[in-house]
């Protein structure tokens, strides 16, 4: 889930603590070419206030009204659309799709307790699971050491037999070793893609608050500042500054930790020599075969900006594309 659909559980129970009252909808299930993924949520208050999305404006007129309608009832509901050609033609899509979505009403259906405990994991940066058995009407959170593993590490909310399972995942993170010309860009598509980015280099006058105004500065040695980062299974690293003194130490810290994509700018033959010096440092061929090097999609990208582009789309690829390969 991205970081604003995350904050939509936080906007109900707030809601519903001014005592306006408040529903939270989820989409369950999707056919064919439905305008949001599953675990895609909207808020809705008693005074019918909206954010977040369902169905990228196809429906969500409807589920405000069944939302309204539940939240008077005091129970759960599971609403199903189709949504036709016509309508999804207006939101983008090529054709259209079937959703079905979850109301529940704070308080009645969602206890304000559980509410508030899944609010206070995720902004503690916590992964954390909100399962509804649909059969009883059941509700607890789930860590990913308890169940579906596999549902967190590629993001994806679901049903597993009559237990619905909403994944809220901690932010994904970025590390930017090199404060160079690409990295501008870089931070700010890295941001709109939903990744908490880091920019690491200890020449204050590369990575400073003129050249990147309101970005995260780390300008402590790269391999000391990485450690401290801990990379993990949602972080990537990339590193650009060209500079062996720079990117060679955040590489060695990248190379042992559970980084799911390191890239490094350089041309075929300089990372030949990286190759070079990695093994003499002890790395094995399976190792340096993690680094995307020359980093980024071969899209031909020339200015800055272009190779940013090309370097979060190979980043999203390994993220969401199939998994094993090598883009």
């Amino acid at each position: 889930m991205t970081t604003a659909q995350d904050n939509m559980p936080a906007i109900a129970l707030r809601w519903h603590r001014d005592g306006t009252g408040a529903a939270l909808a989820t989409v369950v299930e999707t056919w064919g070419s439905a305008p949001r993924p599953v675990g895609s949520q909207l808020a809705i208050s008693g005074q019918g206030d909206i954010m977040g999305s369902v169905s990228g404006g196809c429906v969500e007129g409807a589920v405000v009204v069944e939302a309204l309608e539940a939240l008077e009832a005091g129970a759960p509901r599971l609403l199903e659309y189709g949504v036709s050609d016509d309508e999804a033609f207006a939101v983008g899509l090529a054709c259209g799709g079937t959703i079905r979505i979850l109301v529940e009403p704070v308080g009645d259906a969602i206890p304000e307790a559980l509410l508030a405990e899944l609010v206070s994991k995720t902004e503690a940066r916590e992964a954390v699971g909100y399962e509804v058995n649909t059969q009883v009407w059941t509700r607890r959170l789930v860590s990913p050491n308890e169940a579906y593993g596999e549902r967190f590490l590629s993001d994806k909310s679901g049903f597993d037999c009559a237990r619905f399972v909403t994944i809220h995942n901690p932010p994904l993170r970025m590390a930017i070793v090199g404060a160079v010309h690409i990295a501008q860009p870089l931070v700010t598509m890295a941001r709109l893609a939903g990744f908490d980015p880091v920019l690491i280099d200890p020449r204050e006058a590369f990575a400073s608050a003129a050249r990147f105004p309101g970005d995260v500065l780390v300008h402590d040695w790269p391999d000391e500042a990485l450690e401290a980062f801990a990379p993990d299974h949602r972080c990537a690293v990339v590193t650009l500054s060209h500079d062996p003194k720079i990117d060679d130490p955040a590489l060695t810290v990248a190379l042992r930790s559970k980084a799911f994509y390191v890239g490094a700018l350089g041309s075929t033959r300089t990372h030949a020599k990286r190759v070079d010096r990695l093994m003499q440092a002890g790395f094995s061929p399976d190792d340096i075969a993690r680094i995307h090097a020359p980093v980024g999609l071969d899209i031909g990208g020339k200015s800055p900006a272009e190779i940013a582009v090309s370097i979060m789309a190979q980043i999203i690829l390994q993220l969401r594309g199939p998994k094993g390969r090598k883009t």
